[in-house]
């Protein structure tokens, strides 16, 4: 089996060439990424492309499958260009997977692409996917939903999964969830437990997170059955102040949701921080996912419990663990962090 993948050297492309490494049905990956890493993965050949502008009917020629993960989430500041990879690029990627007959196309979609829906209990894949229209990222996630539909309908000879995670985190990509989320400003140390007295307590924070390996073996689980549609994908618990607490070893602090959206707004205006509030009401309205149909369909079950998930990303931050690709790597935030400051904190990728 030949698979191609975009995206390769992010979170979750690093992840699923981990679950693929020893996978004897694949023997050869193309992956495609704008600056090949300096890492080796088992049977890969990284080529150095944009789904932008590449000829990608060409490298998918006689490809079995492709796994599209290629995603901006910086710079947050100019959608313009956030847009043009996001949507426009899944499009070629979607129609050149359509023209080269490619057998499968498994799609990194999100819990972002949902509507607002309940906090205290799970959705399956049928809640609608109209999103949070104040965020960017959630706005893009339902274009390329839609881009899915229509693709689906024209060639039903494709089998099309679309992958629904929660938060993905693993210690390798904490380094880059850092620069993308938090920016500069934030000293390492601040995150040892203790450090933090308080953890605001807002209504509707609840959320769910899902480890990045995790996730990797849902995509290889995918790949090598005969699924077709939507997969819900998070680990237990659902993560919540108190929980966050818990992991902090701090207090709660009940704050209206109002309150906390205008600091994140405030921080956001005056670049104190790269993260648009858009991601704050996307947290706050997304709803708790379910993921028996993954757990029935795929056979799949996550190893890694939510709350270790967080420790283990907040045990890597503290120390700055970062990964041999250019998307994780240390050096690409700059000696002292310059190339974030340079950026203006999400003006540019």
């Amino acid at each position: 089996m030949k698979v191609l993948i975009t995206g390769a050297t992010g979170n979750v492309g690093t992840s699923v060439l981990r679950a693929l490494a020893d996978e004897p049905q694949v023997e050869e990956i193309l992956a495609i990424a704008r600056r090949p890493p300096a890492a080796d993965f088992p049977r890969t050949r990284f080529l150095a492309a944009d789904i932008l502008e590449a000829d990608l009917e060409a490298q998918f020629a006689g490809a079995d499958a492709v796994i599209h993960l290629a995603w901006l989430i910086q710079p947050g500041r100019d959608e313009s260009i956030t847009y043009r990879v996001n949507v426009v690029g899944s499009e070629r990627v979607f129609a050149a997977a359509a023209r080269a007959r490619v057998g499968a196309l498994i799609y990194a979609s999100s819990i972002g692409a949902y509507s607002p829906g309940p906090k205290d209990r799970p959705v399956d894949e049928s809640w609608p996917t109209a999103g949070v229209p104040s965020s960017f990222y959630s706005r893009h996630k339902v274009a390329v939903e839609r881009r899915l539909d229509r693709l689906e309908r024209e060639h039903p000879e494709l089998r099309v999964v679309r992958m629904r995670p929660a938060l993905i985190f693993k210690a390798e990509a904490a380094t880059e969830i850092r620069r993308l989320f938090a920016g500069p400003l934030l000293p390492n140390w601040l995150l040892r437990p203790g450090l933090v007295p308080l953890i605001p307590e807002v209504p509707g924070l609840r959320f769910q997170v899902v480890h990045s390996l995790d996730v990797g073996e849902a995509y290889r689980r995918a790949l090598l059955s005969d699924v077709r549609g939507a997969f819900n994908l998070a680990a237990e618990p659902p993560l919540d102040a108190r929980e966050l607490a818990e992991v902090f070893s701090a207090r709660t602090l009940r704050l209206p949701s109002a309150a906390l959206r205008a600091t994140a707004a405030l921080a956001y205006r005056l670049r104190l921080s790269p993260t648009e509030p858009g991601w704050l009401d996307m947290a706050l309205a997304v709803p708790l996912i379910d993921c028996a149909r993954a757990r029935a369909e795929l056979g799949w079950q996550p190893r890694h419990a939510a709350t270790d998930t967080l420790r283990e990303l907040l045990g890597a931050l503290r120390r700055g663990t970062d990964y041999p690709t250019p998307p994780l790597a240390r050096g690409t935030s700059g000696p002292l962090r310059v190339r974030e400051l340079l950026s203006g904190l999400g003006a540019r990728g």
